[in-house]
């Protein structure tokens, strides 16, 4: 890792074993800029990256638990199976990276792995929720060998951060966030990982697979609701963040399939005809009855095309893992040597 951090970070020692680096980079002033470009376009959108606030976060992790979430519970479930296979890849010493930490139920299968040959596990954890820090926390408390690093910034300067460190490591993007991504944002992010590895690193990631879509819509239409909150927070964070006056009630949580592009698409809809003021920025949205508000694309990936995107990235495919009903996919990805 970089050894001088420029200004734009402060680090926080936390414990012996445990400190933070945050950036420093006005955060709300994204969210501002965001939201106005977002909310002025034809079709409007916000950006899926601040759904997770504290609130949001709070709400992700409830959404990974219920019945109609297959993703968590199938991405663990490989893990779970792989424990033996995966080990193999890791035989040296691995750092741990992991984008999108959130509270790291993931992460600790591959803790469990890399014990059983290393005394001592350095973690960066970069996630843009403050949840980074709670995590670390918690984590140390389960092992005592992790040496925690937690980066709180966006995933691309994060890993700006740690593209350096010395020893070999495993970069792990897990919950098929990738799928978040527009298809050139997904490509540039990924050649972006891979320009930050050198020949012994790895990468691991999580990709839900094309399935039926009755499947997939439930999985993001629970009957709980909480995806409906989850949704309807994000109007909630503009209205305590931004001096923003959407009334959530005049808003309805909509999530359909799209087969031709493959994902899922998340809208917020306008219930009536109605202006909203975002005082921080002043800015008027007017919008009619029906009017959506875009939130989220989940694009879901066929084994065909996740062998096309290795290519167009540079990456090699070494393993990919499927849970038994082909659902979700583990892809560890690694770079030639003469790369």
């Amino acid at each position: 890792m970089k050894s001088h951090l420029n200004s734009n970070y402060v680090k926080t020692v936390v414990s012996s074993n445990c400190c933070l680096i945050k950036s420093q980079n006005k955060k709300e002033q994204d969210f501002a800029k965001d939201v106005a470009y977002g909310l002025t376009r034809k079709n409007k959108f916000i950006p899926s990256k601040y759904f997770y606030d504290k609130t949001g976060s709070e709400l992700f992790d409830q959404i990974c638990s219920l019945p109609e979430y297959y993703l968590t519970r199938k991405e663990i479930e490989i893990l779970s199976s792989i424990k033996q296979e995966l080990s193999k890849y890791l035989v040296e010493n691995y750092a741990v990276v992991e984008l999108g930490s959130g509270s790291a139920i993931k992460t600790r299968h591959l803790f469990e792995m890399l014990s059983k040959n290393q005394e001592k596990i350095e973690y960066y954890p970069i996630d843009i929720s403050s949840i980074v820090k709670e995590s670390s926390q918690r984590l140390q408390n389960e092992f005592d060998n992790l040496q925690i690093t937690g980066i709180v910034d966006q995933y691309e300067s994060g890993l700006d951060l740690v593209k350096d460190i010395d020893e070999n490591k495993i970069i792990a993007f897990f919950g098929s966030s990738i799928g978040n991504f527009d298809q050139q944002s997904m490509l540039d992010f990924l050649s972006k990982i891979r320009n930050g590895m050198k020949p012994g690193d790895l990468f691991l990631l999580g990709m839900d697979l094309v399935k039926n879509k009755e499947i997939l819509e439930a999985a993001y239409n629970d009957s709980k609701g909480t995806t409906q909150d989850f949704n309807l927070n994000l109007l909630q964070r503009i209205n305590s963040e931004l001096g923003g006056d959407f009334d959530v009630s005049k808003f309805e949580h909509i999530a359909s399939y799209n087969s031709k592009e493959k994902r899922v698409e998340m809208h917020l809809r306008s219930k009536i005809k109605q202006q909203i003021f975002i005082s921080e920025i002043g800015l008027s949205v007017n919008l009619e009855e029906d009017d959506r508000i875009r939130t989220e694309y989940s694009h879901k990936y066929t084994l065909s095309q996740i062998k096309k995107i290795a290519k167009r990235t540079g990456f090699n495919i070494t393993k990919i893992w499927r849970d038994k009903q082909n659902y979700f996919a583990l892809v560890l990805f690694s770079i030639s040597k003469t790369a």
